[in-house]
């Protein structure tokens, strides 16, 4: 299938201020591409980019005074298949986990292990390692939480998320991604694009999601605690401890988020495409 995706985000800034942009799909996903994946500034401005230490590609700009808009607009292929899933997949022991899998076993900014430690001893301790355990812990999340944008918080982490029970796609996969390391599971925060493809289409405004994967069996799994079901279309932009090393934008000066609209639609496709 073919998926139109893109952005246009508009910031208001005090004075030149630098900043750090992930927009860009993942360079896991650049095969796929219909059309180029170019951000476009509106007043123009010089761009470099670069590859961070998890592998995304990341944008530097310095914005100048006043409105800037940074806007997408493009094609993706995608295979139309749902989530994979391996329910009889195991767990790792650390011993045996391989070398680059371990920072994700360790407590990070928006994902507090040492204080949710017990709590998933609790109540995951008596299950059968693997994708069962996983699986259990989204369903969990998937529960205790109510989603809602009004719950949006920039600095809620998995620990407020867990006492609150309230929270958007963000702080599902926060929680998720600490109880799974808490059980000795390496686990990452992913964000991408996540349109209603194959589900009744959300009576909300399209924005980025959050998910994460776990280690499991010799390989990653994609799992996603607020919907709690395998999808479709999801699109891949960038993954790392938590939120704090895939946003969308990090600023060095006095910014305020003007405008924000996503855009993530199936295309028809045409006879012989």
């Amino acid at each position: 299938m073919k998926i139109r995706a893109g952005y246009e985000i508009a910031y208001d800034c005090v004075g030149p201020t630098p900043m750090l942009l992930v927009l860009n799909v993942h360079p896991s996903r650049e095969p796929d591409l219909l059309s180029p994946d170019r951000l476009a500034f509106d007043p123009p401005v010089a761009a470099t980019s670069y590859r961070d230490m998890f592998g995304n590609t990341c944008c530097r700009i310095l914005a100048p005074e006043g409105r800037l808009t940074i806007s997408n607009d493009f094609l993706v292929r995608d295979t139309g298949n749902a989530d994979h899933q391996a329910p009889d997949a195991e767990q790792i022991p650390v011993e045996l986990l391989p070398p680059e899998t371990l920072v994700y076993l360790l407590g990070s900014r928006y994902c507090e292990t040492d204080r949710l430690s017990d709590t998933a001893w609790s109540l995951f301790g008596g299950i059968r390692g693997g994708a069962a355990r996983v699986q259990a812990i989204c369903g969990y999340v998937h529960d205790r939480i109510t989603f809602g944008y009004e719950y949006a918080r920039p600095t809620k982490t998995a620990w407020e998320a867990y006492m609150e029970r309230q929270g958007v796609c963000r702080d599902f996969a926060h929680l998720a991604v600490a109880f799974c390391r808490c059980m000795n599971i390496p686990a990452r925060y992913c964000t991408g694009y996540l349109g209603d493809i194959g589900v009744p289409p959300a009576d909300a405004p399209m924005d980025f999601s959050g998910w994460f994967d776990a280690y499991l069996g010799g390989r990653w799994y994609t799992f996603d605690a607020r919907h709690n079901a395998p999808r479709i279309g999801r699109i891949l932009m960038a993954r790392g401890r938590d939120a704090t090393d895939v946003a969308i934008s990090t600023t060095f000066g006095s910014c305020r988020l003007a405008g924000f609209k996503v855009v993530t639609d199936e295309v028809a496709e045409t006879v012989g495409a």
